[in-house]
């Protein structure tokens, strides 16, 4: 009895590319100390807010804790910050991000000490960035940031060969370098039109 085959497996290849920033990489995790508060507040319910003293606020531990840091001690950027920016950078060609999400994925060089997030090393040294910002209920506020203003990493993207070639992948992850960005003040933010940080380039290409 012979059978009809009309799904084929799927075929994947990994490509490798050096990055080299063109702009500063600025860094701001969720706080595992936020995370602890959010974790007290909700357990303590409408008790939460009666008698409460507010803490001084230190303004190293937020440097500290602005960090990803993988188990084996280094900085890191979450792997999906490449991934998304990808798959985000499809539509300045017109192609599906639905699609994307399933073909382009970013193998990591480790994972972050607390939370687990999959990790690309960064290469450079970070130095304490502080700004002013406003929050989205208008209240002024500091907010203290890890910040590279040269860095560099390798990236290993694996992807599906029959929706993507060799090129299309080099062309879309220079795209992300040069319009999309990555981390915090990107011009592909959310939230704004960002601060032009986060922008590189391949090595090797013009």
């Amino acid at each position: 009895m012979s059978t009809n085959i009309t799904i084929t497996a799927p075929k994947f290849a990994t490509a490798e590319f050096r990055i080299i920033g063109t702009a500063p990489y600025v860094q701001l995790r969720f706080s595992e100390k936020v995370i602890r508060s959010l974790k007290e507040k909700m357990q303590l319910g409408s008790k939460a807010k009666k008698g409460t003293k507010r803490e001084p606020r230190d303004f190293d531990e937020d440097y500290q804790q602005a960090f990803h840091v993988s188990t084996e001690g280094w900085y890191g950027i979450p792997a999906s910050a490449f991934r998304c920016a990808m798959i985000s950078a499809c539509r300045i060609v017109g192609f599906q991000m639905t699609k994307a999400k399933l073909a382009v994925f970013i193998e990591a060089d480790g994972i972050d000490a607390i939370d687990g997030t999959p990790l690309v090393k960064i290469e450079g040294e970070p130095q304490r960035a502080q700004h002013y910002v406003r929050n989205k209920t208008g209240v002024v506020d500091i907010r203290v940031r890890a910040m590279w203003r040269e860095w560099s990493a390798l990236i290993r993207v694996r992807f599906d060969t029959e929706m993507f070639g060799l090129q299309d992948i080099s062309n879309l992850l220079m795209r992300v370098g040069m319009q999309v960005g990555i981390g915090e003040g990107r011009p592909d933010s959310k939230q704004s039109s960002g601060m032009g940080w986060g922008m590189f380039k391949i090595e090797d290409s013009e």
